[in-house]
């Protein structure tokens, strides 16, 4: 049975491009960094920690971009995810469940899973 949950995700500006994480569990495949948010735990403590604990940067929000909650935009749950856009600063290094972590351009980068290539042209098209 499919379980509603909370997550958020952020696009980390680093480096004059955008990190993507690539993801090490199901589904495998290139992403923004994020991840479930804690009991708790305020969304943007979660941005933060998420973060940290994949791309191994500190990150300063900039501002809350968007939510988006289509409920078939994560094959496994309901996942409401709520998008950030942040600055990052320290060493790039993939962590946690994250089995690599790079800086591509904004208009070149991998297929994303989950429905994370919609949130980027949105990111694109507002700026």
């Amino acid at each position: 049975m499919r379980e509603q949950k909370v997550s958020v995700d952020i696009i980390i500006r680093y480096s004059g491009g955008l990190v993507l994480v690539k993801r090490k569990n199901e589904p495998v495949g290139w992403a923004l960094p994020g991840g479930y948010v804690e009991i708790d735990e305020t969304l943007e403590a979660a941005a933060v920690r998420e973060a940290k604990e994949e791309t191994n940067l500190d990150i300063r929000l900039i501002r809350q971009f968007h939510t988006y909650s289509d409920p078939e935009r994560d094959p496994r749950n309901h996942v409401i995810t709520t998008v950030f856009i942040a600055e990052g600063k320290g060493k790039l290094r993939a962590g946690d469940d994250a089995d690599d972590a790079k800086v591509f351009d904004v208009d070149e980068h991998p297929k994303l899973e989950f429905d994370h290539g919609k949130i980027l042209m949105d990111y694109l098209n507002e700026g």
